[in-house]
């Protein structure tokens, strides 16, 4: 069975920086019969991620560099550098 193109972009580390935070919130509502109400930690972090990681593509398309999305590895770097992720 061939993967959709969208879920294999939306797996891929190298395009989607919030893998982890997106099946932290998805183990969360099926661990809590999808009572959202039980997850607004997990929805929280992996919003804060998205937000941290779309201002760094925002920061380096307008500086113009490339790729606009920091590679999974190039990623790392930059958390390490900062002491951890800052969501």
């Amino acid at each position: 069975m061939q993967m959709d193109k969208n879920v294999r972009k939306v797996r891929n580390q190298d395009i989607n920086p919030c893998i982890e935070e997106s099946d932290g919130s998805q183990k969360c509502l099926d661990a809590n019969n999808y009572d959202k109400n039980m997850c607004s930690a997990y929805f929280l972090r992996y919003k804060n991620c998205r937000k941290y990681w779309h201002d760094i593509m925002l920061q380096r398309r307008r500086n113009g560099v490339k790729p606009d999305m920091p590679t999974a590895e190039e990623r790392q770097q930059i958390l390490a550098a900062i002491g951890g992720k800052p969501y």
